[in-house]
């Protein structure tokens, strides 16, 4: 089975570099507009898309803390996993586990059904995510293509 990797579905199209969001709700209607302007998203299902992510941000937070936030859902609405990865400088309030700001947000989607399959993505990403170096270095990136270069060379760890 072919675990993915965070490249394998996201450009550095899909990178906000400053992330303008103050609050998880505003963070993942930000992150999917983004989704929505490079056509991984049609326009006509913006706002059910929004509504299932935020519908699954209800349930629980996806706030993991160290600063990170992985708000990710599964729609009907998309033929293949896609996503979009913000920073915010100064950190959103995403309701998260330890209480503290999100200054990494990691917006993910799957095709409806495909969920178990991509279980182990989403730990991979959470895994990622969790390396102290890897968070620095994602912080003090100067652009998109630098923090996508980053996350590229992920992979190779």
């Amino acid at each position: 089975m072919h675990i993915m990797e965070l490249a394998d579905f996201l450009t550095k199209e899909q990178v906000v570099t400053d992330l303008k969001a103050s609050d998880r709700w505003e963070a993942i209607e930000e992150l999917i507009d983004l989704l929505v302007a490079n056509g991984q998203v049609d326009s006509d299902h913006r706002e059910a898309i929004v509504s299932v992510v935020k519908k699954r941000e209800t349930s629980m937070s996806t706030g993991i803390g160290f600063g990170i936030g992985i708000p990710h859902a599964s729609t009907d609405l998309i033929d293949d996993v896609t996503g979009a990865f913000g920073r915010s400088r100064g950190g959103v309030n995403f309701d998260a586990l330890d209480n503290q700001p999100v200054n990494l947000v990691m917006l993910f989607l799957v095709p409806q059904g495909q969920f178990q399959k991509h279980l182990h993505t989403l730990a991979k990403i959470a895994k990622v995510l969790h390396k102290k170096e890897f968070r620095k270095s994602l912080e003090e990136a100067e652009d998109a293509a630098e923090m996508y270069q980053i996350i590229r060379d992920a992979q190779e760890i």
